[in-house]
């Protein structure tokens, strides 16, 4: 029986692995780890379909190292320990550990992911893990913080029609036959930047008359798979066009269309805590202190969510969205917060000021540490005016008000406790 097309195509070297340039393409920091022979753990993060399996295969295959792979939707604990055991007494003797490639692994529990550290840290194993998920939100802390995250982005358009000419061209079954790309908009369309998507469409194609000679047209194509090309993909490009559009339409105040797009995603079968970890985003970044009750209320369905469960979780989501989206909005915590780091990135590690020091020492009260700190509840409505910033930075603003009717009171008291300061 013959494997599938996309499965025929999936690239063995670095040569043939198109797209994905400024992880591997020439110069680029993972080749060059790759090319030198030696890689430390890391996780591979990006839609479906975009490489990040045959990525782990091809290094695997140019190191030359025992190669492990678990998938953390059928693996447990166990699973995880027996590979371990393997690798621990294989008697390899490669400068570079075995690979122990695990995908999806964003779907492993806690203590799942708590079975690898050991093995990670002590170098028994070189872990790629590949995750669609946000590994902040979903890879436990000790284990994130020893990988490296490489962002892979979905294939562009360039990126899929030479994966279409390389399969009519090079596959052996193909190319017996005359493929004919006539129109290439659907079924650029469906697979949604997924080269796995893109390559089954083909494959359908092409399966689906006996003659040498098959023409690929956008009619054909629309026919065979017999769907709305616009169809929510919770595993494909159009779960981040649709995220994007329900995200827009709550800070752009529009409770209508947010309502619309939370309900493609429901009818899709989206994951409601992504939806609601989104709220709470959208709460924070877009609303912010022009109503602090927002992110209290999307916490809140993001709670309710997690206690009754589907479909009754819907309503709380519904509600957070539309008062969300009703809501006054303000970036200026997530614009300061940006300003900040920025700040710090350029001008490094300031020092603090000796007198809001701690001083838990004699030898650093001797110093100077806390001496001449005013402590504000001493004084007058709980304010005085000393320095806070580094001697570099006094001068610096990092938040501005943007002054809605909630915002406006914040700014206010600023100006009236630091006067010129707050002055934009």
């Amino acid at each position: 029986m013959s494997k599938p097309l996309a499965e025929r195509m999936r690239p063995r070297t670095l040569d043939d692995y198109i797209g994905q340039e400024h992880v591997v393409g020439k110069n680029a920091v993972l080749r060059q780890m790759i090319e030198s022979g030696h890689i430390s753990s890391f996780i591979l993060w990006g839609p479906p379909g975009v490489g990040k399996t045959t990525l782990a295969y091809i290094i695997a295959n140019m190191l030359k190292v025992p190669f492990f792979t678990l998938s953390a939707v059928t693996s447990g604990v166990k699973d995880v320990r027996e590979v371990i055991a393997k690798a621990k007494s294989g008697g390899f003797f490669n400068a570079q550990s075995p690979i122990l490639f695990i995908d999806e692994i964003h779907r492993f529990s806690k203590s799942q992911q708590d079975s690898l550290l050991g093995a990670v840290e002590k170098g028994i194993v070189t872990l790629i893990g590949a995750t669609t998920e946000n590994p902040s939100f979903e890879v436990i802390r000790p284990l994130l913080s020893r990988c490296q995250l490489y962002v892979l982005k979905s294939l562009d358009k360039d990126d899929l029609m030479g994966i279409l000419r390389r399969a009519v061209t090079e596959d052996p079954e193909l190319k017996q036959r005359k493929i004919n790309l006539t129109e290439t908009g659907a079924i650029m369309r469906y697979s949604g930047g997924d080269a796995r998507k893109l390559l089954n469409i083909l494959e359908l194609v092409t399966n689906s008359t006996d003659a040498e000679e098959v023409e690929v047209t956008d009619v054909l194509v629309e026919a065979l798979l017999q769907q709305n090309p616009l169809a929510y993909d919770k595993d494909g490009e159009m779960h981040y066009d649709i995220i994007s559009a329900f995200i827009k339409s709550i800070r752009g105040s529009d409770p209508d269309a947010a309502l619309y797009w939370m309900a493609r995603m429901i009818e899709g079968g989206e994951d409601p805590q992504f939806i609601a970890r989104r709220l709470v985003i959208s709460a924070a970044e877009d609303i912010g202190l022009a109503n602090p009750n927002a992110l209290l209320l999307a916490n809140a369905a993001f709670d309710a969510v997690m206690k009754i469960g589907w479909p009754e979780g819907r309503i709380p989501l519904a509600e957070a969205a539309v008062y969300l989206a009703t809501s006054p909005k303000s970036n200026s915590v997530y614009k300061g917060i940006d300003h900040a780091l920025a700040e710090v990135r350029e001008s490094g590690n300031q020092p603090v000021p000796l007198p809001i020091r701690n001083a838990p020492t004699k030898l650093m009260a001797d110093l100077g540490y806390h001496d001449g700190y005013k402590y504000p509840h001493d004084f007058p409505d709980n304010f005085t005016d000393q320095q806070y910033l580094p001697d570099e930075l006094t001068k610096t603003r990092f938040w501005h008000a943007q002054h809605s009717p909630t915002e406006e009171k914040l700014y206010q008291r600023m100006l009236s406790y630091w006067g010129d300061r707050f002055k934009d």
